[in-house]
């Protein structure tokens, strides 16, 4: 063999060897990360190959699965009232992927969550039956937070304080996650390009302004740090109020209110904005945002179990702005789920029990592989002794003061409006906020609800709270007391 031909035969051993080695190495160390990447089709073929596991309310399955014609993915998913609870499921999409339920436990709804497996799946690598999603939605409190916020842009959050149970959660406008299933790509640009972005959750992903219902947060800081001892106890509050460090004033939208040296009660009652633009300044920044934080504030870890952002409250401002923030403007942010959260504290004696939008997971025989309402984790915000002020106070604003279309005949009812503003210098239509709790007289139901409305066809002179967040708030605590 000359050395032409002997160079050649090791040359074309060493392509053999270095193939073997490469397709070894892909086969053992690359083949689990090629098996899960998002681009390999086999993953989707499999996952829509059976029908999907389903969300459940109330006991009955809000969503399902239909067959497809003319694709290799077999089936896809199928809503029930797909924009009422969109909020709530998020969606599941051969193309698009999955969001929010349908996305966090989309191993258990399509089966191949290990809990799902018996010994023979395990053995045969069979596919397990899915399982479900129990959710702790009520349907009434659902479809009376979506029918009141009708055509207006925004959101709505209910609680029962004693068990953390997210009651609803609407966001509006809102949309079918049914077109999405089959991944139609008209309806995506179509859902994605809007201008109202109706995919956003505006109840849990979208922080704004929370306006004065952040007032009843200073009030709490106020009593528990001692500033004040009682909510009837007058406060030191000239009207209007120089902010610390410039020439100008903080005003009150009433110029008729009582709001000179107001005691809490009356200041919550008539939304009084220099008595918490001031008792900002007096508690300091950092006084304010401890008792921001825990109420929910700066925590980027909140999971209900959707991840939800982070409500903000500010740090490093100098007094004029931690004034501003007393009222819950300058860089102050909250989602109805945070705002509804302070109420659920406040109507549980003080105590705050985490929020959670799923009681529970199970197999396809319906056995529990997870009970959340059985973990539900309680913290101390606030005394009972503050709680309880801060109810009688909210009562106070329900019954005679700015947030009088809350009222529930046979009920208990204690609330704060907030009107917060929007755009450089105000320059656009306010937000309307309110947050509230009720309690049955006669059963001792309860309830904490959250509104936002960002966006109506109300004029803006009559933009508040109480005009346009508080008659929402009252029919989710309507249907949340009668259920």
């Amino acid at each position: 063999m000359n050395k032409t031909i002997r160079r050649a035969s090791v040359f074309t051993l060493l392509l053999v060897l270095a193939l073997l080695v490469r397709a070894t190495w892909v086969q053992f160390y690359e083949g689990q990360a090629l098996a899960e990447d998002k681009d390999n089709r086999r993953n989707a073929i499999e996952q829509y190959a059976y029908p999907l596991g389903n969300i459940i309310v109330a006991g009955d399955a809000i969503t399902g699965s239909a067959q497809t014609k003319g694709s290799d993915l077999k089936y896809k998913r199928t809503y029930t009232d797909g924009s009422l609870y969109a909020a709530v499921t998020g969606y599941s999409s051969q193309v698009y992927g999955a969001t929010q339920l349908e996305g966090i436990y989309q191993d258990l709804l399509d089966g191949t969550d290990n809990r799902l497996k018996n010994p023979l799946d395990t053995v045969t690598g069979k596919r397990a039956d899915p399982g479900d999603v129990i959710t702790t939605i009520d349907p009434d409190v659902q479809k009376a937070a979506y029918e009141a916020l009708g055509d207006n842009k925004g959101a709505a959050v209910a609680i029962d304080p004693k068990t953390g149970r997210i009651l609803g959660v609407v966001s509006t406008p809102s949309y079918d996650p049914s077109v999405l299933s089959a991944g139609d790509s008209d309806a995506w640009k179509q859902l994605t390009r809007d201008a109202e972005k109706p995919m956003t959750n505006r109840a849990m992903r979208q922080p704004l302004p929370p306006g004065s219902t952040f007032k009843l947060v200073v009030a709490a800081a106020a009593l528990e740090d001692g500033l004040y001892s009682s909510v009837d106890e007058k406060t030191t509050s000239p009207n209007p109020y120089p902010l610390p460090g410039t020439t100008r004033v903080l005003e009150n939208e009433s110029k008729s209110a009582p709001c000179e040296d107001a005691t809490i009660r009356v200041a919550l009652q008539y939304s009084c904005n220099n008595v918490f633009g001031k008792m900002a300044v007096d508690l300091g920044q950092d006084k304010v945002r401890a008792m921001a934080e825990k109420f929910g504030f700066n925590d980027e870890t909140q999971d209900v179990p959707v991840r939800a952002y982070p409500s903000v409250y500010p740090s490093d401002m100098d007094k004029s702005s931690t004034a501003l923030t007393g009222i819950g403007q300058f860089d102050v942010t909250a989602t109805p789920l945070q705002m509804a959260m302070v109420s659920a504290a406040i109507a549980n004696g003080g105590k705050l029990v985490s929020p959670h939008m799923v009681s529970q997971i199970s197999d396809a025989d319906g056995n529990a592989l997870e009970d959340y309402d059985d973990s539900t984790d309680t913290k101390e915000i606030v005394s009972s002794s503050t709680a309880e002020q801060l109810q009688s106070a909210m009562q106070t604003v329900v019954a005679d003061g700015t947030g009088t279309n809350a009222q529930i005949s046979g009920a208990t009812v204690g609330g704060k409006t907030g009107t917060a503003q929007h755009g450089e210098n105000n320059s656009k239509t306010p937000y309307a906020w309110f947050t509230s709790y009720a309690k049955d007289d006669s059963n001792g139901k309860e309830v904490a609800v959250a509104v936002i409305i960002e966006q109506s066809n109300a004029a803006r002179s009559e933009v508040s709270g109480n005009g346009l967040a508080a008659p929402v708030a009252k029919a989710m605590m309507q249907a949340a007391l009668k259920s």
